[in-house]
């Protein structure tokens, strides 16, 4: 998922494949098949995580990362973006299946099969087991800190919200220096779930290799492929939205992770069935009031 700081991104970085060809020949081995697979393999790259982009260019996350930097940008994202302005439609920045000239109608059928494609593909993907030990994991927990930034943070908003309803202890933090301190301060004791469609913005990345470093029980719900996020993850839960990773907010990914969250809960709830029961009804009640 996106953060604050990556909403201007690829706006000021131009001619990704000059940049690359100007300094081809004074890279080092390492830099020069990082440069040499990105411009053989440029359409592939503008989907690909920087965890997927470094394996098959046969060198670290921090060497793309540092390679990305000579060309001028902040990090891989930003050239990723930048490769994507040159080689696909403007609206696909806005939806993937859209063009131009589709109406309303036209808007409406595409959304929505997309979104549809991406229930059916996330429940094939899902790892039940997985999905079982995340259950555990939370019933085990003293507390619970969702993390999500930007498109993440509603999300992650939305499951503490949930898991407050059934009676278990949760906390959702969406802001970058919230999350940090939180992580932190987590123990053996904590469960954390970190909701990061990309599984590569550094916020979300830094909260919980702090927390699993304190000993806290880390889920990620990401989607499937490999990204730095997996390295701190005791426990993934994987969604399967084939929208394009080059666009800086995720769409079509927050209705399966939305799918996911609701599985656990309703899991959650089934496990500890006569609290949840109890808690529901009387949440219920204080819920009743604030209505007309």
């Amino acid at each position: 998922m996106a953060s604050d700081r990556d909403r201007t991104i690829g706006q000021d970085l131009n001619g990704v494949a000059d940049r690359i060809r100007a300094i081809r020949k004074d890279l080092s081995p390492t830099a020069g098949r990082i440069a040499d697979f990105i411009m053989l393999n440029a359409a592939e790259v503008v989907h690909m995580s920087v965890t997927e982009v470094a394996e098959r260019a046969e060198a670290s996350e921090g060497s793309v990362v540092g390679f990305c930097q000579s060309l001028g940008a902040r990090g891989f994202q930003q050239v990723k973006i930048a490769l994507a302005r040159d080689l696909v439609q403007p609206v696909q920045f806005i939806h993937e299946d859209l063009t131009p000239e589709d109406d309303t109608a036209a808007v409406i059928e595409k959304v929505f099969q997309s979104d549809l494609q991406a229930l059916r593909d996330t429940q094939k993907a899902l790892d039940v087991a997985a999905l079982a030990r995340a259950v555990e994991a939370i019933r085990k927990a003293s507390r619970v800190e969702v993390f999500g930034i930007g498109s993440a943070a509603p999300i992650a908003e939305d499951m503490n919200y949930r898991l407050l309803r059934i009676g278990i202890q949760s906390r959702a933090s969406v802001d970058s220096h919230i999350q940090a301190i939180t992580a932190a301060l987590a123990d053996k004791s904590t469960t954390v779930v970190t909701i990061s469609h990309s599984g590569s913005t550094v916020e979300t990345l830094t909260a919980t290799r702090l927390a699993k470093e304190a000993g806290a029980t880390t889920i990620a719900i990401t989607n499937f492929g490999k990204s730095p996020l997996l390295a701190h993850s005791d426990i993934v839960l994987n969604t399967l939205a084939r929208e394009t990773q080059f666009r800086t907010e995720a769409m079509t990914s927050r209705i399966a992770q939305l799918a996911i969250v609701d599985a656990l809960i309703a899991c959650l709830a089934l496990a500890d069935y006569d609290r949840s029961v109890t808690t529901l009804a009387r949440t219920f009640e204080v819920l009743a009031t604030k209505r007309v």
